[in-house]
């Protein structure tokens, strides 16, 4: 009797591997516990990884020429930029705008073509306190997706970018209805979803169900994982994230879930090339701690058949 091919490609093709400053516990543009710039882009090299997305802005260069400086001499390359901004708040549009753009120019420059939008949470990232309720209001949400569509046009008309939103824990797009309703609410043409598999899985949604339903939707992921373990703390004791990151919820696969196999193997099947960017919270850490984990993280990867030898193509 034949055996039944394996859904999981030998190499899955269509799919990019990467990394990022987050995976070397930066979230700020300048913090005292963090690496230097030039330490993490060392590593990245060391730990055999090819693509990066930049991180938050004004942690990496942002002269175009001195970041490609920086990025040659390493043999490193760009998969896209990092944002925030609050598209539920009209009044902030001008101020986020302009950050936008910023990033957009230094993505564009540095041959990428993806902006991940990553929304504001809604408890401070280092004390937990509630700034804004966790719900939108329904004046709100009927903004969102609009507000997401002009942004992502702009980005295309302007720089060549695509808009991927960045689902985020204490953020207003966590839960799957939430990620569903912006789906739901925007124009696939302007806006798509930066699949977080880490932080679908924080806020209770079904990875898996989302490629399948949602596969042509999906432009970009981040590939992480979540202890179960602490997620049910995170329940039981209204945690914020940034306490959740500080007990150590982000976990090295094959720990936690969802399981890298099962959705490298989903989104394989995609009629899409796709960057996938680990992306492991690890901040506060001490230095020493990325490189090893980014080395391990890459190698199980690798076994899943994902590899960062190819560069995905920018149609979604």
């Amino acid at each position: 009797m034949a055996t039944a091919p394996s859904p999981l490609r030998t190499t899955a093709g269509n799919l990019c591997l990467g990394s990022a400053p987050d995976s070397w516990g930066v979230w700020f543009p300048e913090d005292e516990h963090q690496v230097s710039y030039t330490r993490f882009l060392d590593e990245l090299a060391q730990a055999g990884y090819t693509w990066l997305e930049l991180g938050p802005y004004g942690y990496l260069p942002t002269d175009p020429e001195r970041l490609k400086r920086e990025l040659d001499a390493r043999g490193l390359q760009v998969s896209g930029g990092t944002a925030f901004g609050a598209l539920h708040r009209p009044e902030a549009w001008d101020d986020m705008l302009a950050h936008v753009r910023q990033v957009a120019t230094l993505t564009a420059a540095a041959g990428a073509h993806h902006l991940v939008l990553i929304p504001p949470m809604y408890r401070d990232e280092k004390t937990g306190a509630f700034t804004e309720p966790p719900e939108l209001t329904a004046e709100q949400w009927a903004g969102f997706g609009r507000a997401a569509d002009r942004l992502g046009k702009l980005l295309l008309d302007e720089y060549d970018v695509r808009l991927v939103i960045h689902p985020h824990a204490d953020s207003h797009i966590q839960t799957q209805p939430e990620i569903e309703r912006l789906l739901g609410e925007s124009d696939s043409w302007y806006t798509n979803l930066c699949l977080d598999t880490g932080h679908v899985a924080y806020g209770g949604g079904d990875n898996l169900d989302l490629i399948r339903r949602f596969g042509e939707r999906v432009g970009y992921v981040h590939i992480k994982q979540m202890d179960p373990e602490i997620l049910a703390q995170v329940a039981a004791e209204d945690l914020s994230f940034g306490e959740a990151v500080r007990r150590g919820v982000c976990v090295s696969p094959p720990a936690g879930v969802p399981n890298p196999a099962d959705v490298v193997a989903e989104l394989s099947q995609l009629d899409a090339e796709l960057f996938v960017i680990v992306e492991q919270d690890l901040y506060p850490c001490a230095p020493d701690v990325p490189l090893p984990v980014a080395v391990r993280t890459r190698e199980h990867l690798a076994g899943c058949g994902l590899t960062g030898i190819r560069r995905p193509n920018h149609h979604r």
